[in-house]
Formats: C-alpha cells, sequence, structure tokens
C-alpha cells in the first residue's frame, strides 16, 4: 500500500548509505527533497543518475553525502559546469562511476528484468569500459568475432522524482518520461513528490493511463507544489534559470555553497 507522507517523513525513510535514483533535471527532480537530506545529514550515499545529474547532485555532494555517483554527466547545462561536483572530482572526495547513458538505461532494464546482465554495443574500445571491471566483454554466442559488452544490472535501493500528478490510490502520473518508470522498476522502494493529488483513479482515465506509473511501484508519496524548483516541471512550470546561475556562482567556493544552503528562499520554503 503507497504510504501519504509529510515530505521531511518521506525523505526520512531514505537510509544513511542508501543507493539512491535520481532523474535527469528536465524529468521531474525532487529538489524539495535535496534541503531535507541536507538537513538530516543523510550521508554515504550512492547516487545513479538517471542518466546525467544536475543541481541536485552537485548539492548533496557539496554536502559531503556523497560517496559516489554513478552518471555519464554532471552539469548545470546553460549555468555552467556542477562546482561542487568537480570540486570533489579534484579533490578526490567522491567515487566517480564512469557511465554512458545507454548503458545507465540498459543497467536499469535488466534490473527490471530480474536478469544479471544486459548486452550492449558501443562501448567496445572507449576509457570508459577499460574502467570499469564490473562490465563485462565476451563473444557473442549467435555470432562469429562479434565481441558483446554485458552491463551490470542496477538495483537501487530508492528511487525519488517528482511528478505532477498522483491520486489517492497511489498511482503516479509520469507522462512521456519514461526513465521515471524505469527508476521505479528497478529500484526497491519509489519516492515521490507530486504537484497535486487527485481524489479519481487515474487509471480509470483513458487519455491518461499509458502515462501513469501504477501504485504496485510506488512506496510513498508527498505533495510538495512547485516541488521541482528552481528546476522545471514539464507542462507545470519553467526553470528559474536565475536561481540556477546565482546557484552556479555561489557555489564556486565552499564557503559560498555553505552560505547558499543556508539563505536561499527556496531551501527555506522547502524546510518550512
Amino acid at each position: 500500500m503507497t504510504l501519504f507522507l509529510p515530505l521531511a517523513d518521506l525523505v526520512g525513510s531514505i537510509e544513511p548509505g542508501s543507493k539512491l535514483a535520481v532523474p535527469v533535471d528536465y524529468a521531474g527532480v525532487s529538489m524539495a527533497a535535496t534541503p531535507h537530506l541536507i538537513a538530516r545529514r543523510t550521508g554515504a550515499l550512492d547516487l545513479v543518475c538517471v542518466p546525467t545529474g544536475g543541481m541536485q547532485v552537485d548539492m548533496l555532494v557539496g554536502a559531503g553525502l556523497v560517496a559516489s555517483v554513478e552518471t555519464s554527466a554532471v552539469s548545470l547545462g546553460e549555468a555552467g559546469g556542477a562546482p561542487c561536483f568537480n570540486r570533489a572530482v579534484r579533490q578526490g572526495g567522491v567515487h566517480i562511476v564512469d557511465s554512458t547513458c545507454p548503458a545507465i538505461h540498459a543497467g536499469l532494464l535488466a534490473a527490471q528484468k530480474g536478469v544479471p546482465f544486459i548486452p550492449i554495443r558501443g562501448l567496445i574500445g572507449t576509457d570508459v569500459l577499460a574502467h570499469r571491471g564490473d562490465w563485462k566483454v565476451i563473444d557473442n554466442p549467435f555470432g562469429t568475432d562479434d565481441p558483446i559488452v554485458l552491463v551490470a544490472a542496477i538495483h537501487t535501493d530508492a528511487a525519488l522524482f517528482h511528478a505532477p500528478l498522483a491520486d489517492r490510490f497511489g498511482n503516479v502520473w509520469i507522462g512521456r518520461r519514461r526513465e521515471l518508470a524505469a527508476m521505479a522498476y528497478a529500484a526497491r522502494r519509489t519516492l515521490v513528490t507530486v504537484e497535486r493529488i487527485a481524489d479519481h483513479n487515474l487509471l480509470d482515465d483513458e487519455t491518461m493511463a499509458a502515462g501513469v506509473l501504477p501504485a504496485l511501484y510506488v512506496d510513498a508519496i508527498s505533495e510538495v507544489p512547485r516541488g521541482a524548483l528552481p528546476y522545471g516541471l514539464w507542462g507545470e512550470y519553467a526553470a528559474d534559470a536565475n536561481e540556477i546561475v546565482r546557484y552556479a556562482k555561489a557555489a564556486a567556493t565552499e564557503e559560498g555553497f555553505a552560505d547558499y544552503v543556508a539563505n536561499a528562499g527556496w531551501i527555506r520554503e522547502a524546510l518550512a
């Protein structure tokens, strides 16, 4: 049964040391959860970016809460590089599990299907493959002189994301954002913040049902209006580009990052 929780309780269910899947910035990032993770000092997190990371990942790294990041990239998009992440990489403060977008999706698919790996192409001869001891190259058993890469399943303890709508039955509308479904299918638990909660069953609506993540895959929901800000949410509101730039400038130094976390208006609202 899906639980409906206050945001602090939903975030509080994420244990230190968890392997946590978070989405790309345009797919529905639960930014409102980030200050709570920082305030609770939920550390030693192993983040899996699906398939890239942004401001949320950078903030958690800056707060010293991240042990490793599996990703194909971490950046702030038009606002430039991810300052805390880049600083941690230079200082050796975080372990990077370098990947590619297709490899991350393949790993999640393997976990969803309950198999230990998925075969993919496109990695042979790359430095990424050379530094991934958990990936293997085998001969295609159905071909001749045809090597192929086996990408290990990515099992996560929890998936965390933000969506526009849920219903009282625990179903969540994710529309075309199928990466959110992949995260949920591969995770042991799925935690979702949403803009609003409807009283009617979303699966009863023929026009919406195909974009609904069933309650079977949703463990907890918290209603958090504008919970993706300063990122945008598809179909709801645009990103606050000025705020992201403000963060990028502040986080260029450790002192600036600490001041931003202590004083940013959206963080104070999230913790209120």
